[in-house]
């Protein structure tokens, strides 16, 4: 159906054996019959629109001339020759030439128009999807800041709200150089650590900080959270209060329910 056989069969361009291979598939598929149809549609459609109308005096010179024939047909001898009826056949045959080269000129056309056509909307579409994905590039960006400033000011309020007490946490021998700041507001039963301050190792996969409040000589799971290179911002612990120290140890992956006192990272008092 791409090849343009099928044009060339409307157009009578075909040799017999490659009409006979068309006629056949178009028995077999109707795909091809219908695509056949349309082919001779759109000829018989382009003819049309195209049409010459023949001047008056050739009209009425052809209307005379059928009339006189039918009132007596033995009165008048054709008076062309037989070279000039050779002649007018090769005229004829001239221009129906030319008119299928038309047809195949103006079919070729059209294809390279619907080429570049489809080439014209392919590279557009590439564009918008360009476009389309700066967009959403931008919108990621935008909501991250937008997350970003949220998060700062929640932390400023916390900050300026003096409910809370900055509880400072220092390094253990265990690991000397951490340091870690905790928001405690005793009134409200909120604890929050800083995280954007946090001085820790990275833990791994198997393991997470885990922060506890020393309450009358005993420790209290607030939490886990973890220590990474990106780690910034606030987060929330579980409520408490009263306590009279915090610290954080190692333990492994989502916390134990006692201390591991050898992994004891951070601590600080609160007074």
């Amino acid at each position: 159906m791409e090849s343009g056989i099928l044009e060339l069969y409307v157009l009578g361009e075909v040799n017999p054996s490659e009409k006979h291979q068309v006629e056949e598939m178009a028995l077999q598929h109707p795909a091809i019959k219908a695509e056949l149809d349309a082919i001779e549609k759109s000829m018989e459609l382009y003819a049309v629109f195209n049409a010459i109308e023949p001047s008056d005096n050739l009209r009425d010179k052809v209307l005379n001339s059928l009339v006189t024939n039918l009132g007596d047909d033995r009165t008048f001898k054709p008076r062309t020759t037989h070279a000039t009826e050779k002649q007018e056949a090769k005229v004829i045959e001239l221009a129906q030439q030319k008119s299928i080269n038309f047809y195949k000129y103006a079919f070729a056309a059209c294809l390279a128009l619907l080429i570049l056509s489809v080439a014209t909307l392919f590279a557009i579409y590439n564009k918008l999807e360009n476009v389309n994905s700066q967009l959403v590039t931008m919108e990621l960006q935008t909501q991250k800041f937008s997350n970003r400033v949220n998060l700062m000011d929640h932390q400023l309020h916390i900050f300026r709200d003096p409910s809370f007490k900055i509880i400072k946490l220092d390094g253990t021998p265990k690991s000397p150089k951490s340091a870690l700041a905790v928001a405690w507001s005793p009134s409200k039963q909120q604890v929050m650590i800083d995280l954007s301050r946090m001085k820790l190792p990275a833990n791994d996969d198997q393991h997470s900080y885990q922060l506890w409040a020393l309450v009358d000589g005993k420790p209290i799971d607030l939490g886990v959270f973890n220590a990474t290179n990106d780690s910034t911002g606030m987060i929330q612990m579980k409520s408490i209060d009263r306590a009279q120290a915090f610290a954080v140890t190692l333990e492994p992956r989502g916390g134990q329910p006692t201390p591991t006192m050898d992994n004891l990272m951070l601590v600080g008092k609160t007074e």
